[in-house]
């Protein structure tokens, strides 16, 4: 009898309920399009300011007080899963009609951009610099453009300090 081999990761199980599974769909899907409407508001854009500031906007409007306590209980309510779901939402951008993808979150190193659809021509330093331009990130990454680096289908460009 020869041993399987165990899969990295065990199937999800099958919700119970299928009704509660399409509420969590919706639910996600309702926090990230609120997310998506109101990212611009925070200033300063692509900061931890600004995601701290959509944050708290979420908690006061979720009944939370706006003390500390109150702040770090929205907090461990959200965390870590929801809470890194909306960030991810919350500094990425889409641009269709460039057929490309930004991922800008200053926790992380470097910005990304990289195509929508897998299997697209590969990506030019321009065509980043271009969407990065429409997503208002030049004034964040450097000017050099040396110091960014093609990847396969991937441009990385580090974030520039103090920019």
């Amino acid at each position: 009898m020869a041993d399987s081999i165990p899969s990295p990761e065990p199937p999800a199980p099958a919700p119970a309920d299928p009704a509660a599974g399409v509420q969590a769909t919706l639910i996600d899907f309702a926090l990230a399009e609120l997310v998506r409407q109101h990212r611009q508001s925070f200033q300063p854009l692509w900061s931890r300011e600004s995601w701290a500031k959509l944050q708290i906007w979420l908690a006061l409007n979720c009944g939370c007080s706006g003390d500390e306590a109150g702040l770090r209980r929205f907090a461990e309510a959200t965390a870590p899963l929801l809470s890194n779901r909306l960030r991810r939402v919350f500094f990425a951008r889409e641009l269709p009609d460039l057929g490309l993808h930004v991922l800008a979150d200053p926790a992380e190193p470097q910005v990304l951009v990289l195509p929508i659809a897998p299997g697209s021509a590969v990506l030019g330093v321009e065509q980043a610099a271009f969407a990065l331009e429409r997503s208002g990130l030049l004034a964040h990454v450097p000017a050099d453009r040396s110091r960014w680096t093609r990847l396969e289908q991937v441009v990385a460009i580090p974030w520039e300090p103090g920019r």
